[in-house]
């Protein structure tokens, strides 16, 4: 009795186990979403972003699924937390899956070739999504947003909060770049320059550190830690005795390590820091008087773009672009379609953020 009670035991223990344990296992690990779901009627679609750790990601892969789904397919979405072979891996199980189309926002630009070469050989067309995937012909389409102009807007507003036009200055400024294995990253960098160099040049704008370009000032992966350590150096180095009056950030997270990093050391007058995606924290930022603006990028338009091309696709239809010239991977120019980003402030954000929907006024307080 006692030896078919323990069998008993066992078997029971193993049936609970399993019962826990149980899921989908298509998701890819920890975080790294999965089959979301939908008829398939229309087709089925694998979607890969980087990482759940920036916000704007959760929202482009929620958007897409939901954008897709509502046209009848079927979706399976994962997310590598920003760790490259992790993202070739969920690449590969979707095409052995039988995904019909891939909706790719790569990592690292450069590291896709030899999936992507899988994708072709199982005839899978790929959309690359607001990152450009370079070193290979097999993409089909491109959806991004204007970069260039986010920099240029960035850039604008540093020029137009310290009245470089009026103003002898010099006033002091840093400047930080996205990471370096993001294409995305120059062209935020350049547009950028483009409007500060001048007054660089002309010795209105002083960068103290001397610290310039991509190759000194960019951040890999776009750390908030990295940006925050950075600044900190920069603080403790060149400004003991003189304060920085302007920090050019490229995205949200880094320029909340660097208010941090100016809040540690006594900033109680903060310098102009400028941001990008409109990253919940930093809108709080801006209306606490933190952050100085962010540039807005609707994630719900792009995938709309996005969704858009991938349904013509597979229709045998050509999608809408309106750039044929720009982005050039290395192998071919892309045929993109760019969607233009907003400046936003403490006086513009309640019409383009509240009214617009993307947060409530309960959430950004």
């Amino acid at each position: 009795m006692k030896k078919v009670l323990g069998i008993f035991l066992a078997a029971m223990i193993l049936f609970v186990m399993a019962a826990c344990g149980g899921g989908n296992e298509e998701g890819g690990g920890e975080n790294a979403g999965g089959d979301t779901g939908g008829t398939g009627e229309a087709g089925f679609v694998g979607i890969a972003m980087p990482t759940k750790s920036s916000e704007r990601w959760v929202h482009d892969g929620d958007n897409m699924v939901k954008e897709f789904e509502a046209l009848g397919y079927k979706t399976v979405l994962q997310y590598a937390e920003d760790v490259v072979e992790n993202q070739v891996s969920q690449i590969e199980n979707m095409i052995t899956q039988g995904v019909d189309v891939l909706v790719v926002a790569a990592i690292d630009g450069e590291a896709l070739s030899n999936v992507l070469e899988q994708a072709a050989a199982a005839d899978v067309p790929v959309i690359s999504y607001d990152r450009l995937i370079k070193g290979t012909e097999h993409i089909s389409y491109y959806a991004t947003f204007d970069n260039f102009e986010v920099g240029v807007l960035q850039g604008s507003y540093i020029v137009e909060a310290l009245d470089l036009e009026n103003q002898d200055g010099p006033f002091n400024i840093e400047l930080f770049g996205g990471s370096p294995d993001d294409n995305n990253a120059y062209f935020f960098y350049d547009g950028a320059m483009s409007v500060l160099q001048p007054y660089i040049d002309e010795g209105k704008l002083v960068v103290k550190s001397g610290q310039t370009g991509m190759d000194t000032v960019s951040t890999l992966r776009w750390d908030a830690a990295l940006a925050q350590a950075r600044m900190d150096n920069l603080l403790s180095t060149y400004y003991t005795d003189d304060e920085v009056h302007a920090v050019l950030s490229p995205y949200d997270g880094i320029s909340i390590g660097i208010i941090a990093a100016l809040k540690n050391i006594g900033y109680s007058d903060l310098p102009v820091v400028t941001g990008q995606d409109a990253e919940l924290a930093s809108v709080k930022s801006i209306v606490a008087g933190e952050q100085t603006m962010t540039v807005f990028k609707d994630t719900r338009e792009l995938a709309k773009k996005a969704v858009e091309m991938a349904d013509a696709v597979l229709k045998g239809e050509e999608p809408e672009v309106n750039d044929t010239e720009t982005y050039d991977n290395g192998v071919k120019v892309v045929p993109s379609f760019l969607l233009e980003p907003v400046r936003v402030d403490i006086n513009n954000y309640e019409e383009v953020i509240i009214e617009g929907g993307y947060y409530t006024a309960e959430e950004v307080q």
